[in-house]
């Protein structure tokens, strides 16, 4: 069912008085014979064993404005996919038309000086123009969408959580985007009771194999909140450059 859908439900059930509980279907046990065998009958059967014997442990379900916070912040993170998706898209035209992009200008980040270049290019027919400006168009659309909700994000994050924004930006590495994302993919840090239980839930365990004295770990486990994962990564590369001891 659709993680929304399972929320909604839930918040409905408890609006009516009644107990529920919202559970990561992997951690619903199932025999070797129902591996191969999926209704649901027999979902509701291991259910309502688990349920039975207590072995069931809910997983966090955040309320409306953290929820919807989030929603915001990922709405960010899609707009990012988009703006590369079509920074890509261009550079690819151009390596099609064989126009070699100046060195001091071919960066990760695109500069003012970088886009003057680009509208300043001129084809033998319109019709490219128009397809370079198009993109062009698309690029800049995008842009002012990300920049605009990164403002209402950190401004939303400084207003309303400020003590523990000012705590995240205290943190070497750590820069307003990041601290925004661990407020709004975290929530509460408090209610984790150790860094283990962080880590778990964001994903920076390692995935271990162990049979006898055969011991094998295959990188970072795939159980992961993988955005604020990467964002985590990205912001101990930075603390580096401030704290090379970290």
């Amino acid at each position: 069912m659709n993680r929304t859908v399972v929320v909604s439900h839930h918040r409905l059930f408890e609006s009516f008085g009644w107990t529920s509980l919202v559970v990561n279907p992997a951690d619903v046990s199932r025999p070797a014979k129902t591996q191969f065998q999926k209704s649901d009958k027999i979902d509701a059967r291991l259910l309502c064993r688990e349920v039975k014997d207590g072995r069931l442990t809910g997983i966090h379900v955040p309320d409306i404005e953290e929820e919807q916070l989030r929603c915001l912040f990922r709405r960010r993170n899609d707009l990012i996919k988009e703006l590369r998706k079509i920074k890509t898209q261009i550079k690819m035209q151009l390596l099609y038309l064989g126009i070699a992009i100046p060195k001091e200008l071919d960066k990760p980040h695109w500069s003012h000086n970088f886009r003057n270049w680009l509208k300043e290019l001129s084809f033998d027919y319109k019709t490219m123009d128009y397809c370079i400006q198009t993109r062009l168009d698309a690029f800049s659309f995008v842009d002012k969408q990300v920049r605009i909700v990164s403002v209402k994000l950190r401004a939303y994050c400084r207003k309303h959580y400020k003590k523990d924004y000012y705590l995240l930006r205290s943190v070497p590495g750590v820069g307003p985007i990041v601290a925004c994302g661990v407020i709004c993919e975290l929530g509460d840090l408090r209610r984790f009771k150790n860094f283990k239980q962080l880590a778990s839930y964001v994903g920076l365990i390692p995935s271990v194999h162990q049979s006898g004295d055969h011991l094998t770990t295959s990188g970072l486990t795939p159980r992961a909140n993988r955005i604020i994962r990467s964002y985590l990564v990205e912001a101990t590369w930075q603390s580096l450059r401030f704290d090379p001891v970290m």
